[in-house]
């Protein structure tokens, strides 16, 4: 029974994991889009800044507070009621959800059209309100869509999920080619044409959700019936959890408007290095922690604390294996991987946009094995139906990285600054981690840290061995073509050699060193049993 769950589990993380892998490439040609359209200037920063906003509520919301209290209920609910009882407590769900998100888009857009005409704004505040008007109503879709994810995720169907984001890079990539020179010559006009866009995609991302969701037995409609049981539960779940990431998703706007006042570049150069980071840990992290929510909660329900285990055991360790070696990667080619992906002959990201984010990049290199670690912990206590655990202790990090936020804001050097905020972020993500770790090791058990600390330092051995090796083969391959190639070409042709070299190196000797680990997640893909040991 173990083996069968650990294999459906890394089998539907590959699912997701494609959907994932499309909309994060897609993710990423947009971004090349905006640098060359919109470099790091004031236009791009209040953009960034404007669109933290919706994806603030999208995180309590829809993919937060009430996915995690919502999902292991709608899973027992199926287990125990039925397909007809289900189908009506997620009506009354999403009815809630969409009334009490109307509410917030209109009294949002209230504030903000009064803010603009009544008070004298700032240049950088009369950048980021208008966005933020027209980009407020996206936050109704878009956690609706979240939350239609998560049921479709609950019947183990991952693949629309997965690849509903699609949509979204689709539009914006639209938006910068065909849309955006029609509203003006200049940024500041040209960046309406991505935020109009974003809205109406929002909208398509919902209604395509609808037809699947019927498939299942889910037939969405208007039920004002909230006093039920499974509601007053999920309400009780979702309060602390609400409290914890609200206070946690305001920090995030916090440290953008910090960045904002640190220079006008600076929530760019963050954003840019930010997508760098979300390739990696979207293509597996992400999808591992989307599979594993619905994963936990049925092992929940039918009470098999030692398969939360094992599958968490085997969830860590595949992380480690992937996630450490990207982050030494990112972090020691950090300055050619942004020269290649966003420095193109007559676009706006220029060179002092390449260092801004090089140096943020570099310290948000070790966050892909913090948030990787923190994305498979958290479901855990989803699973088991408490929120107030992951909430009191982050609550506790939040202030500690606000507190560091503006220590390091004050104190290092002009140039550094924003990459102090990025440091902040995976401090505190860190301990968030340990703490998290520890609480569950004395409720469930050992999971096998033990056995986790000794692959941790291997694969962390392995991944520095390769990241020196990274390093030195694209220096050769630079002063080897320099006056050969043109630039371009010539920055690809080193950053695929070194990276093609450190690969090769890394999985030599996570062969010798990680053995077990190596094999069983081969053998888990192909569905065999592994015959080492």
């Amino acid at each position: 029974m173990k083996s069968r769950a650990g294999q459906r589990v890394l089998r539907s993380t590959a699912i997701v994991s494609a959907g994932t892998t499309a909309s994060r490439l897609l993710g990423f040609a947009r971004e090349v889009l905006m640098a060359v359209f919109f470099g790091t200037t004031l236009a791009k920063s209040a953009f960034d800044v404007a669109f933290k906003i919706p994806n603030l509520f999208r995180r309590l919301f829809g993919e937060g507070a009430l996915s995690a209290a919502f999902v292991p209920i709608f899973a027992e609910s199926l287990e125990k009621d039925g397909i007809t009882e289900a189908n009506r407590f997620a009506g009354k769900i999403m009815t809630m959800l969409g009334v009490s998100l109307a509410c917030i888009v209109i009294g949002g857009i209230l504030l903000c059209a009064a803010a603009i005409k009544a008070l004298p704004l700032g240049e950088k505040a009369a950048a980021v309100l208008p966005l933020l008007v027209i980009m407020l109503p996206y936050l109704f879709f878009i956690c609706l869509v979240a939350l239609c994810m998560g049921i479709l995720n609950t019947f183990h169907h991952f693949a629309l999920p997965a690849l509903t984001p699609v949509l979204l890079n689709i539009a914006w990539i639209a938006a910068l080619l065909f849309v955006c020179p029609r509203f003006g010559e200049t940024p500041a006009e040209r960046i309406y044409g991505v935020a109009w866009m974003i809205l109406a995609a929002g909208a398509v991302q919902l209604a395509v959700q609808i037809p699947v969701l019927r498939r299942f037995g889910i037939r969405p409609r208007l039920i004002l019936e909230w006093r039920d049981r499974n509601v007053g539960r999920v309400l009780a779940l979702m309060g602390p959890a609400a409290l914890g990431m609200g206070v946690h998703q305001v920090n995030v706007v916090i440290d953008n408007l910090l960045a904002l006042w640190v220079g006008t570049w600076a929530p760019a150069a963050l954003t840019y290095a930010e997508r760098l980071i979300y390739l990696p840990l979207g293509i597996f992290a992400t999808a591992l922690g989307t599979v594993l929510l619905p994963t936990f909660s049925r092992q929940a329900a039918r009470e098999r604390p030692g398969d939360i285990k094992s599958t968490l055991r085997k969830a860590l360790e595949n992380l480690l294996l992937i996630m450490c070696p990207a982050a030494v990667g990112l972090m020691v080619l950090a300055g050619p991987v942004v020269r290649l992906a966003f420095v193109w002959r007559g676009g706006l990201f220029d060179i002092d946009s390449t260092t801004a984010t090089a140096r943020a990049l570099i310290f948000y290199g070790p966050g892909l094995v913090v948030f990787s670690l923190y994305k498979v912990l958290v479901p855990v206590f989803y699973a088991l139906k408490d929120t107030k655990t992951p909430v009191r202790v982050g609550l506790v990090m939040v202030a500690a990285n606000l507190v560091m936020n503006v220590a390091f804001v004050l104190t290092w050097p002009v140039g550094y600054k924003h990459a102090g905020l990025a440091c902040a972020t995976v401090l505190s993500s860190a301990l968030n981690v340990m703490v998290l770790g520890r609480i569950l090791h004395r409720r469930l058990g050992d999971p096998g840290w033990r056995s986790l600390l000794d692959l941790g330092w291997r694969t962390l051995s392995a991944s520095l061995v390769m990241g020196a090796a990274a390093m030195t083969v694209h220096r050769l391959f630079i002063s080897l073509e320099q006056g050969m190639m043109p630039t371009k070409p010539a920055d690809l042709a080193a950053l695929v050699g070194a990276i093609g070299v450190g690969m090769l190196i890394y999985a030599v000797l996570i062969a010798l060193l990680c053995r077990r680990q190596a094999a069983e997640i081969v053998r888990r893909l192909r569905g065999r049993r592994s015959r080492l040991p």
